[in-house]
């Protein structure tokens, strides 16, 4: 695993990652192009997320079976296929149905993971892991920047052009690039399946870094979909692309996943995600009481967003090093509750956000980090340990 596949691995995460949050700042231009309503544009989004669920499902454990210089790039070409429809597509219809295949197939930022834990010496693992997630994390916080001034330029498809465009890239890339490693033993793909849930129910040690990841991506989708209502709404009346830009914030927990893996390199994983939680917590505190001043908002989403990526990429890091032969599966199982996490997230903070505002919303936030950071100090010695 060289420095030049790493960063090669890093990059098309971030790339395919991207696909799910191209279209986020784009609703209302997409809705009035389709002459839809708002309301059922935001269904493009929920689409999408139903997609990825689905793909990290069926399609992430494959990646302990089959070859994947072949699987990753042939995933990736229907991406591209995707978005090519999504860009010409005629109607509201098509645009679902497109956005959800790519969802569907975004999924190989999660198979390139496992794939580089594989390929790393095992004094590097985690430093690996984690510049190929922080390559994940900047495709997150990149895209909704990029796909606003994209579109502002040429129009929302024009957006989708340019994904298809990058992706096609990307795949001819690792197409060339990926080792070829020998064949996995053969295993049916219901079998397949089933140890995935086979896995969650023998490993407490799986099941409780499951429900950190769960908590923390909880936190996540709250802070910032919170701070987005904060930003739209009066006094403040920021922009889409204003918004986006402040998402940039962000860099600061991708920039830290990029150097959290060594961490586990030299075994402090464990208090590490503690501290993780600790500082995230400590964040949220600092939001709730901020009252009107943006600058205090401002720095606390820079440093929980280091908090919340460093546990991510830690625990993350920690399931795939349980079973070496089925890091692919165990990927799974974390990134199902990651998105169940996420949701219960934005469910949340959608329930509070017209009733109690954004001191309360943040204040949540940081009782889930505080559920977050009671399982970890409980569990340290019984299951983490």
């Amino acid at each position: 695993m060289s420095g030049a596949l790493t960063l090669l691995f890093a990059l098309s995460g971030g790339v395919v990652v991207g696909n799910l949050y191209w279209a986020q700042p784009l609703l209302d231009d997409i809705g009035a192009g389709l002459s839809v309503p708002a309301g059922l544009a935001g269904l493009i989004i929920t689409g999408v997320q139903v997609g990825y669920a689905l793909g990290a499902l069926l399609i992430v454990p494959l990646g302990d079976t089959l070859a994947r210089h072949r699987l990753i790039p042939a995933i990736m070409a229907v991406s591209v296929l995707a978005l090519v429809v999504t860009a010409v597509a005629p109607s509201y219809a098509v645009v679902v149905l497109a956005m959800f295949v790519v969802g569907l197939s975004s999924v190989t930022g999660q198979l390139l993971t496992p794939l580089a834990g594989d390929l790393a010496r095992p004094e590097h693992r985690g430093r690996t892991i984690g510049t190929v997630a922080s390559g994940l994390l900047f495709g997150i916080l990149i895209a909704r920047v990029v796909s606003g001034f994209v579109a502002d330029l040429a129009g929302w498809r024009s957006v989708f052009v340019f994904a298809a465009v990058l992706n096609l890239v990307f795949a001819l890339l690792l197409a060339r690039s990926i080792p070829r490693m020998p064949a996995s033993a053969r295993v049916g793909y219901g079998t397949l399946l089933r140890s995935v849930f086979v896995a969650v129910r023998e490993s407490a040690r799986l099941r409780v870094l499951i429900l950190l990841g769960a908590c923390v991506m909880a936190v996540f989708t709250m802070f910032w979909t919170g701070l987005t209502f904060l930003l739209s709404s009066a006094p403040y009346g920021f922009s889409v692309t204003r918004i986006g830009l402040v998402s940039l914030l962000g860099v600061a927990g991708a920039v830290a996943a990029q150097n959290v893996g060594r961490l586990f390199d030299r075994g402090w994983a464990l208090p590490a995600i503690g501290a993780g939680f600790a500082l995230t917590l400590l964040s949220m505190v600092a939001a709730a009481f901020a009252g009107g001043g943006l600058a205090v908002v401002f720095l606390a989403a820079a440093v929980s967003s280091v908090g919340i990526q460093s546990v991510l990429v830690l625990v993350q890091t920690s399931v795939m090093a349980i079973d070496p032969k089925a890091r692919s599966r165990l990927n799974t199982a974390l990134i199902v509750g990651n998105f169940i996490g996420g949701a219960i997230g934005s469910t949340l903070t959608a329930v509070l956000w017209d009733t109690v505002g954004w001191p309360l919303t943040s204040g949540a936030a940081g009782v889930v980090a505080l559920v977050g950071l009671v399982v970890w100090a409980a569990q340290r010695r019984r299951a983490l340990a």
